[in-house]
């Protein structure tokens, strides 16, 4: 793996995010403002296209907004509203440049000023000032979690699924909208239901559909905060695999030459419950011509090549109906739960699995070390994966420091991150863990890399089998010089 020159560019950004501190503190990608703060009016939107992406098991929303510097002098704070439900839901966030995507250095903060406001924002800090007049092309994308439900709320478990969403056909926006339109892309073309409203210009009703799209507008200038609410209906049968908590361990061992991977999920199904009981001989008919089901059956986790020792476990001990693949080309683990997961129902369950450190690990100069992991993986499916709360550990060598580290991932979306010591066998002072916290992330940021520099000396490296065998000689020094105790009786 190649990643020598990128890591390199991603410290010197890290060293300036984390500074030079061996424990890092908490993060924050909120900012406070007061409580009487409403955006400026200094920009205006010449041109908006919003789009609705409803094709996995959460909500993908992006804004490709061409946004004019209204005001006489040079502006670089843009704010987007949402509501405060919104705001708990929504994770992800990224702004690029969609014309040259070369330009970087966004900064998105959300703003706290008034936590009874149902209308809450986010900074977005571009990388240079705005002139007066002049305009850049914005791509800002985001997802909603949690974000469907499922009408009817309880079906057969051989029956269709059908899912309802809201949002509005204008884009939320604190300022005015010359043009805009709003797509609505859907899994399939079954819309039995979706909110019309009075079109403009030649078309007399919104809105249009196209196969499986949907499409609001194009609309004339809109006024900054404007909403219409509107709702569709559509077809999902397949499951909305929701994973509350998301516990990742990658644990380094030089002395070994491995990195030890393993993954604990608290995994729900967020579709429509069931409306009579499992009928467990019914499944099993079904299943010898594989009909279309919303109940997850099945998991597939692909891995880095080279990965072996793979295992799955959950609450009872380990599951047997799993299948790992491994050779030159790819490295899959294939799971089967104990039971269809249905709507409503639970499955928390554990996997891990080992690498050569050689994949994942360099040695920079002197005792400087670079670990280059993805940030999550855990399993890739059709209909997706959304993540609500993450926490990734990285357990170092004992005596490891100097750390610091950079992701690839929204940084609005990390919450906390910390540098500690825990004990394990043999340790003395215990070994160097960084755990860091996220939510409200995707199966799409599967492979985002997190890279850590640390240092570790040589005298740190020794001090465990030192250790070991000064322990060792101790006791074959005390067990001899107990030998040469003589405590038999004097005859004397």
């Amino acid at each position: 793996m190649k990643f020598t020159a990128v890591a390199a560019a991603c410290l010197s950004l890290s060293s300036q995010a984390l500074g030079e501190t061996n424990v890092a503190g908490p993060s924050s990608s909120k900012v406070t403002l007061p409580a009487t703060f409403k955006p400026p009016q200094v920009f205006k939107n010449a041109n908006l296209v919003h789009v609705i992406s409803l094709e996995k098991s959460y909500a993908k929303e992006s804004i490709n907004v061409l946004i004019e510097n209204a005001s006489s002098d040079p502006q670089d704070e843009y704010f987007l509203p949402f509501t405060s439900d919104q705001m708990e839901r929504i994770g992800g966030f990224e702004v690029k440049d969609r014309k040259d995507a070369s330009v970087s250095g966004f900064v998105v903060e959300a703003v706290e000023f008034d936590q009874l406001s149902d209308t809450q924002y986010y900074r977005i800090r571009l990388p240079v000032p705005l002139p007066a007049k002049g305009q850049q092309t914005l791509g800002i994308s985001f997802y909603y979690l949690n974000s469907f439900a499922p009408l009817p709320a309880a079906i057969q478990q051989s029956e269709k699924q059908y899912l309802v969403y809201e949002f509005s056909a204008y884009c939320q926006s604190a300022y005015p909208t010359l043009k805009q339109k709003t797509e609505v892309k859907l899994p399939s073309s079954d819309i039995p239901d979706y909110t019309k409203i009075a079109g403009s210009g030649e078309t007399k009703e919104f809105p249009q559909k196209q196969g499986s799209k949907l499409i609001y507008g194009p609309f004339p200038e809109i006024p900054a905060g404007a909403v219409s609410p509107v709702k569709v209906r559509y077809e999902f049968t397949k499951p909305i695999t929701h994973v509350s908590l998301y516990e990742r361990d990658i644990e380094v061992s030089h002395w070994g030459g491995n990195v030890a991977f393993e993954e604990r999920y608290t995994l729900y199904n967020y579709g429509a419950n069931l409306s009579a009981q499992f009928n467990r001989v019914k499944w099993a008919q079904s299943q010898y011509f594989n009909p279309q089901s919303y109940a997850l059956k099945e998991l597939k986790v692909p891995l880095r090549v080279g990965s072996k020792d793979a295992y799955f476990t959950d609450a009872i001990g380990n599951v047997s109906t799993s299948r790992f693949r491994s050779n030159r080309r790819e490295a899959v683990l294939e799971l089967k739960p104990r039971y269809p997961v249905f709507g409503g129902w639970k499955y928390p369950f554990t996997i891990g699995w080992n690498a050569d450190s050689k994949t994942f690990l360099r040695k920079k100069s002197g005792d400087s070390y670079l670990l280059n992991v993805p940030f999550i993986e855990g399993p890739k499916q059709p209909e997706g994966v959304a993540f609500e709360q993450i926490q990734v550990r990285i357990l170092l060598p004992e005596g490891a420091e100097n750390v610091k580290f950079y992701t690839s991932i929204p940084q609005s979306a990390i919450t906390d991150y910390t540098v500690d010591l825990q004990r394990t066998y043999l340790d003395t002072i215990g070994r160097t863990v960084l755990t860091i916290k996220a939510r409200n992330l995707v199966d799409d940021f599967r492979d985002r890399d997190l890279i850590v520099y640390y240092d570790y000396s040589l005298a740190a490296s020794l001090r465990k089998p030192l250790i070991i065998f000064s322990s060792m000689m101790a006791v074959f020094v005390g067990m001899w010089a107990i030998s040469k105790v003589d405590v038999r009786f004097s005859t004397k």
